[in-house]
């Protein structure tokens, strides 16, 4: 997937980022049952996962030595995991110390970071924690998210690799896929902190298909803005926006792909291309704030920015109910309080 999503390389890398974020070609789980993916109940046997290559990921034993995409481990503890994560890797803390969203309820002062950036990942520091399974996102097919491509020939062969297909699919499949890894892991999904969260969820989603309804005609465009380039995400990639559109939000669809069909990438004098009522915005430090955009002037000439309707935009969610739930909530918020503006 990109680093847009990650600093930036087009194709996803150029923009999950603004994609939202999110490919697999050929979306690899889609067909299979959904209990695919099941294992033992019994933490003493053998243990195995069908991921989304797919590949049936096995082990002697379940794993309890866990190292994955910070976003990855987030969705795991939302899941009900803790103890077993142990590194992680990816944007995790901020330069002034907090923590970024993404990592979520992840205890991130009990974790080995690997890498904080896209391209960073101590592969002495990963051997050394002896990991029993890595996770991660894959947006394309084969991609591992944020293991560089530079060392991932040193890094796979440490421990057996699950991948969770993030792209071309509706936000729902991912925030499944992670439950059910969770669960062949160890968590009880029918604990009460899980179960609430998808009540959680399933609400806010009746909550934004009610927003459309009350607000008719809200185009809404998702975007990421970078010192050079003004990029618009695809919502028939990108899986939290392709959500987003089931449950009937009217989003820009860019017209001009660039590789990998994650957004459209604009010159900022062409930032008006795609007329727009509200704009998700792209929060991630990656990307440009509305502060930085400020001395762009077609920014400021833009109808929803004039209007003050651009809202904060998680351009690479965190998949399970309790990180997607919140994403759903302030769309809808976002939505009903906008006016028509085109």
């Amino acid at each position: 997937m990109s680093e847009h999503l990650a600093p930036r390389r087009l194709s996803r890398r150029g923009l999950l980022a603004v994609g939202g974020a999110a490919v697999a070609a050929a979306l690899v789980g889609c067909g299979r049952d959904d209990n695919a993916g099941a294992s033992t109940d019994n933490a003493s046997g053998p243990w195995s996962f069908t991921d989304d290559r797919p590949e049936e990921v096995t082990a002697d034993a379940r794993p309890e030595r866990m190292v994955a995409f910070t976003g990855s481990a987030a969705a795991l503890v939302d899941f009900g995991l803790s103890r077993e994560v142990v590194g992680v890797f990816g944007e995790t803390k901020k330069a002034d110390g907090s923590v970024e969203p993404q990592a979520g309820d992840l205890d991130v002062e009990s974790v080995e970071i690997l890498g904080n950036v896209w391209g960073e990942f101590s592969v002495e520091k990963y051997a050394a924690l002896r990991p029993e399974l890595l996770v991660t996102h894959m947006y394309d097919p084969g991609a591992y998210w944020y293991v560089p491509d530079e060392s991932k020939d040193k890094i796979l062969p440490l421990a057996p690799v699950v991948t969770i297909t993030t792209a071309r699919v509706p936000m729902t499949k991912p925030i499944e896929r992670y439950a059910q890894l969770a669960e062949s892991l160890g968590a009880d999904l029918s604990a009460p902190k899980v179960t609430d969260a998808k009540a959680r969820f399933e609400a806010a989603a009746e909550a934004v298909r009610q927003a459309v309804a009350a607000n008719p005609g809200i185009k809404v465009m998702a975007a990421s803005g970078s010192p050079d380039l003004f990029y618009v995400s695809n919502p028939k990639v990108s899986t939290d926006l392709m959500y987003f559109a089931e449950l009937g939000v009217d989003i820009v669809v860019p017209t001009k792909l660039e590789a990998g069909d994650y957004f459209e990438a604009l010159s900022w004098e062409n930032t008006g291309k795609f007329p727009a009522d509200l704009i998700l915005l792209d929060n991630r430090s990656t990307a440009l704030q509305p502060t930085d955009l400020a001395a762009k002037p077609t920014w400021k000439q833009l109808p929803a920015v004039q209007a003050g309707q651009v809202t904060p935009w998680d351009a690479v969610p965190r998949f399970s109910y309790a990180g997607a739930a919140p994403l759903l909530e302030n769309l809808a918020k976002a939505i009903q309080g906008a006016k028509k503006l085109t």
